[in-house]
């Protein structure tokens, strides 16, 4: 899923491209990626380009007169940019948004079709959107540590709810645990003073050279190779690869919907975190440290 440092990049280009354009038309290749009814596309179109946003993990095209289009990418939503008049590709195109200077498309490569696109009236109705999670620019490393003790989650649960801290996910909160030499089911009420601070700058980090990084692959093609996956990630996607600290082998924990990973050196003091569904299917046999995979 398309994170705060993707998002950005998206959200540069994309100003470059249409900030006082004329959105002059959305064409809809999926009925279902519409979620709003009013108002109709019909009814606020053509208008200007007023300004971008990220709103949590969505992007936000504001029109002149208060008009707000509203993208959720989720898992597998991904936005191209092409000359004028593009059409909508068949099997993945979700949406064509034409302006005068080029069409952007929205497409997702999903069956369950999770991605979605609002048009909003007022800036009420836009902040009904907003799932209430706290941007990091806003936060002090003490405001942080509050924000966290009064969630109850754990830490890599509390960094990626969107109704407690805003932009992050899946994969750039194992960056950033990793980074901080953290356990992902530390309760984030149990964390001292120093891990607070420690986890807040592996936040600003992380999440500031991933953008830096972002901006200079893409340089100034519109970005086309939105992933969660890098060669330059320490942990994220790298089960079973060496830690480029320690070097012990990254670990994982699935869950339905995602994975998450984490290096047992550096992180959990050599314990292996409980997978469960291995832990059912291996019992007494699961391994609990770093030396009881040796063997294996």
């Amino acid at each position: 899923m398309p994170e705060l440092p993707d998002l950005t990049v998206y959200i540069e280009h994309l100003e470059e491209r249409v900030l006082g354009h004329p959105l002059n038309g959305i064409r809809l290749g999926s009925p279902f990626v519409l979620r709003s009814v009013e108002p109709a596309i019909d009814d606020v179109l053509p208008r200007q380009v007023a300004g971008l946003k990220r709103l949590a993990k969505q992007i936000v095209i504001e029109l002149e007169g208060e008009v707000f289009v509203v993208i959720h990418l989720m898992i597998s939503g991904r936005l191209r940019w092409y000359a004028p008049g593009r059409a909508l590709q068949k099997k993945n195109g979700l949406a064509a948004f034409d302006f005068d200077d080029g069409t952007m498309i929205f497409t997702e490569v999903s069956k369950k079709k999770r991605a979605s696109l609002r048009l909003v009236e007022g800036r009420d109705g836009l902040e009904a959107l907003d799932p209430g999670g706290i941007e990091l620019s806003e936060l002090t490393a003490e405001s942080f540590r509050e924000h966290l003790a009064a969630s109850p989650h754990t830490i890599k649960r509390a960094l990626t709810d969107q109704r407690v801290i805003a932009g992050i996910g899946n994969a750039y909160s194992d960056e950033i645990l990793h980074r901080a030499r953290m356990s992902p089911f530390k309760q984030g009420k149990h964390l001292s003073d120093e891990e607070a601070e420690r986890l807040f700058a592996a936040c600003r980090d992380v999440l500031a050279e991933w953008t830096d990084l972002l901006r200079e692959k893409t340089g100034e093609k519109f970005p086309d190779k939105v992933t969660a996956f890098h060669a330059e990630m320490a942990v994220h996607g790298k089960y079973k690869e060496p830690c480029p600290v320690c070097g012990a082998p990254v670990q994982r924990i699935v869950r339905p919907e995602n994975e998450s990973n984490y290096c047992a050196g550096c992180q959990t003091e050599g314990r292996l975190l409980a997978d469960r569904s291995l832990s059912r299917l291996m019992k007494d046999t699961y391994p609990k440290r770093l030396e009881d995979l040796e063997g294996m």
